[in-house]
């Protein structure tokens, strides 16, 4: 695959699984105590460290024996599925819980820099070891190509952090986080199927 491909394959897989994560309800939680732009920069540059950890985790996996290593990536994507099919049915009530718990972490009269430096640490603890990070690990395994799936990654997770600050509430009136759940887990599965033929020997995607 291009490089292209490869990064646009990681904002497909990373964007919808995101979407209805608890880092974007954190994000929006922050943005009704800070202006929208301090929270999109802090968010940003967690999810930016926390990509190149991941990125550079999946690059050490990546030069381990080749067998070994694609199964395990197939097992992440799996799990992945797992995880996000099961939490589909208790989506909206875990959202409720997830708004209450950064609402108490998330100070007032906080501004500038100090909104930015307040929402890095909420969202880069929030983040860490996270699913879309552990999946970003798995497509750096996958396709060898850090830097590629790291820009995918990144993008995607941008983007929904600035849809979280600027139009979280309004999103969440229109669209069911059950459903972006089982959209995620399908694609999820899409990968440990892809990865399993390529285990196998048979790679559909050159």
């Amino acid at each position: 695959m291009s490089a292209l491909a490869i990064a646009a394959t990681a904002f497909v897989l990373i964007f919808p699984i995101e979407l209805p994560d608890k880092t974007f309800i954190a994000t929006l939680v922050l943005a009704t105590r800070y202006k929208p732009l301090a929270v999109w920069v802090g968010v940003t540059a967690a999810f930016l460290v926390q990509t190149v950890v991941a990125c550079t985790l999946g690059g050490l996996l990546a030069h381990l024996p080749r067998t070994p290593v694609e199964v395990v990536a197939g097992l992440l994507f799996l799990v992945g599925a797992i995880i996000l099919w099961r939490g589909a049915a208790h989506a909206e009530a875990e959202e409720a819980e997830t708004e209450h718990e950064f609402a108490a972490k998330a100070r007032a009269g906080v501004h500038g820099w100090r909104a930015v430096g307040a929402s890095f640490l909420v969202l880069f603890v929030a983040e860490w070891g996270d699913l879309s990070q552990l999946l970003t690990a798995g497509l750096v395994v996958r396709y060898n190509a850090p830097v590629p799936v790291g820009i995918g990654a990144f993008l995607a997770l941008a983007t929904v952090s600035a849809l979280g600050a600027v139009l979280g509430r309004t999103l969440l009136k229109r669209i069911r986080l059950g459903t972006l759940h089982r959209v995620g887990a399908g694609l999820c599965l899409l990968m440990f199927g892809l990865t399993a033929l390529q285990v196998a020997g048979v790679d559909l995607i050159a």
